[in-house]
């Protein structure tokens, strides 16, 4: 069966990153771009490897990851306008210093670490500056992610949350953006030093999370802490905070 793949290598890690595209692949990705530029033209500035992450998050249903791609590519132009989004833009969010990129994982996934207890609710910005935030931090860990790699693990680390953080309409947000418009780019998803009030919270918003998205989710028993993220994190690119050696760095510094 005929495969094209692309082997590119990280020179920081060394690790190489295979992209394989099926004959199956190759042939609904040809059918959605027939689908698709129909109705947007512009939708040939998107690789074959972004349409496959909206055709492999539709479980290759060409229908359902055209309708998806198309949703994508209207809110872009609408959300993001410019093309990306700048720090003047969420200012209030960028102040709570809860979320950091750095290091990768043993497979070469950028590392994104946020805070829970430090998030309040945006009574300035509002919510659309907190989807501007989400929005900023994904378009950030995909800008940065070493050639050939499409995904990336983050790390949250709930320790301290309590009522005051609570925020349903924001998660439900964040989740809204990663699933619909950043589809097949979550590697993993750790839960550290959870604390049992934040389970009311997470049984409101677990519904809305969809089963491919819940299965890369892992909540972390405080004494197994370290050695489960040792398990996918290298010591050296592990946060300084878990026992690792790297220093945290604001997601708009990295």
């Amino acid at each position: 069966m005929f495969r094209e793949e692309v082997k590119q290598m990280d020179g920081n890690s060394g690790i190489v990153q295979n992209n394989e595209i099926s004959q199956e692949e190759h042939k609904k990705i040809k059918q959605i771009r027939d689908i698709v530029e129909k109705q947007d033209p512009t939708s040939k500035e998107y690789d074959d490897l972004t349409i496959r992450r909206f055709l492999r998050a539709q479980d290759l249903d060409v229908d359902k990851a055209s309708a998806m791609l198309l949703k994508f590519i209207k809110w872009r132009k609408t959300f993001v306008p410019n093309g990306s989004i700048s720090v003047s833009e969420i200012p209030n969010e960028l102040a709570q210093n809860k979320l950091f990129m750095q290091g990768t994982d043993r497979s070469g996934r950028l590392i994104t670490l946020v805070f829970g207890g430090r998030h309040y609710q945006n009574k300035i910005g509002g919510l659309e500056e907190f989807k501007r935030f989400v929005t900023f931090t994904f378009e950030r860990i995909t800008s940065r992610m070493p050639p050939g790699q499409e995904k990336f693990v983050a790390i949250a680390d709930v320790e301290g949350w309590g009522y005051s953080n609570s925020d349903i309409r924001a998660y439900l947000a964040s989740i809204s953006i990663l699933q619909e418009y950043y589809p097949e780019r979550l590697g993993k998803m750790f839960f550290l030093h959870v604390p049992y009030i934040f389970m009311a919270a997470w049984k409101m918003i677990y519904p809305f999370i969809d089963k491919k998205t819940r299965e890369k989710i892992i909540f972390v028993e405080n004494k197994e802490l370290k050695s489960t993220l040792l398990k996918d994190i290298d010591e050296s690119q592990l946060p300084e905070i878990y026992g690792g050696k790297l220093k945290l760095v604001p997601i708009q510094d990295s």
